[in-house]
């Protein structure tokens, strides 16, 4: 996992990325399985297990489903595509360097945005949103983009509180969410919150290598991609919207990342979807209690302010002026075996990153943050008893299972 140089060093390199990250072993040999022949039917089984699936992690039952082989910025530009016309406009929730991102795509597509204020390690303003909305009453506003999770800063934004503003303004206007980080991992219910379409990829909690995504899109929106006129092909919904493998993909269906997708899901819901959840909340814990010890010397903390709006997917943990970050993960990944993230955007420089999401458990996690603290020693990086907390966390949650 170093160089293609570097002598081999036994046992299991400890990836915490906020994506990709490690492959269950069932889905790294489905992922490596002999493709169908494109007139078999089992490849149609196969397509049909996967939106079946997904269906169920969305939570919706009045969706279509449509798959990409392209990673999440694919599937931003096929709902912007679908749904947006040059010249007309969408509302962007800031909440770090993804929805800027996603907002920049848009605007790249001839399309108006109106951007919500991003305030550093803060979640995004529900009442920014409502405010747009209501001055809008020409009723401009095509959509509103959040992200639910912005893996750049590790902030969680409140999706509820924006379908509140929505319908708090009587605007029309649909709700757009990008869930690529917290799919499998947080709580989503498509239905329940009144998600017009939401977005996932492959490469976070559902467990399987970058390059495939997909979306779930009411029939409400299902309507304004119909009369947007704007020229597409391989990103329309209205063409994939079929009974035909190949015409759900605009071609050769990515059999061996569907492969990938049909095992991830079943050992989700062999899980049990919300244990799934309930264990991404346990391992968070776990490190925002080890976060919060190291912070005890001053020279590391939270990125992220308030503890409701910090992710159960990934950490970002703020350094002082005067520390290099990408130092700390240089060291962690060449001599601990600990691959972990950097800042994104602005943020390079500032933060480092720990991914916690998918295939995880608890004594992963203790291995990652000591590997961390041992990075920390070497680089002269000042830290609190970050990994006992840890310890004390998840030694007390595993009592009160077995009791």
């Amino acid at each position: 996992m170093t160089s293609s140089s570097a002598p081999r060093i036994p046992g299991t390199f400890f990836l915490h990325s906020p994506g990709p990250v490690r492959l269950p072993q069932q889905v790294a040999n489905a992922l490596g399985t002999q493709p169908f022949e494109l007139g078999d039917p089992a490849l149609d089984e196969l397509i049909a297990r996967c939106e079946s699936g997904l269906k169920k992690v969305f939570g919706t039952s009045r969706s279509d489903v449509f798959l990409y082989a392209a990673n999440g910025h694919g599937a931003w530009e096929a709902a912007i595509c679908n749904l947006v016309a040059p010249g007309k406009c969408v509302a962007v929730a800031g909440s770090g360097a993804f929805s800027e991102a996603w907002a920049q795509y848009a605007e790249e597509l001839g399309v108006q945005v109106r951007r919500t204020a991003c305030e550093t390690g803060h979640a995004a303003d529900p009442a920014a949103v409502g405010q747009l909305l209501r001055a809008d009453t020409a009723h401009e506003i095509v959509a509103v983009f959040v992200v639910h999770t912005d893996t750049g800063a590790s902030v969680t934004n409140n999706l509820q509180a924006f379908r509140d503003e929505i319908d708090a303004a009587s605007h029309p206007a649909l709700l757009v969410v990008d869930v690529v980080a917290s799919l499998a991992a947080e709580p989503f219910d498509m239905d329940t919150l009144g998600v017009d379409v939401a977005i996932g990829a492959s490469q976070k909690a559902l467990m399987i290598s970058p390059g495939l995504s997909f979306m779930a899109v009411s029939e409400k929106a299902m309507r304004v991609a119909e009369a947007n006129k704007t020229p597409r092909v391989y990103w329309d919904w209205l063409r994939r919207r079929s009974d035909l493998g190949y015409r759900k993909f605009c071609g050769t269906p990515p059999q061996n990342l569907l492969m990938g997708l049909d095992v991830a899901l079943a050992l989700i819901f062999e899980e049990g979807l919300q244990n799934a959840i309930a264990r991404h909340r346990l391992l968070a814990g776990a490190v925002h209690a080890a976060v919060e010890g190291w912070s005890e010397r001053g020279d590391v903390g939270f990125f992220v302010r308030e503890p409701r709006s910090r992710s159960v997917s990934v950490t970002a943990i703020e350094v002082r002026p005067g520390i290099d970050p990408e130092k700390l993960r240089t060291v962690a990944r060449e001599q601990f075996q600990v691959g972990i993230a950097g800042g994104v955007g602005a943020l390079v420089g500032r933060i480092f990153r720990i991914g916690h999401l998918g295939d995880l458990n608890a004594p992963m996690i203790l291995g990652c943050l000591a590997g961390v603290e041992a990075a920390m020693s070497i680089s002269g990086i000042a830290y609190g008893p970050g990994l006992e907390r840890a310890v004390r966390l998840l030694s007390a949650s595993t009592t009160e299972n077995t009791q």
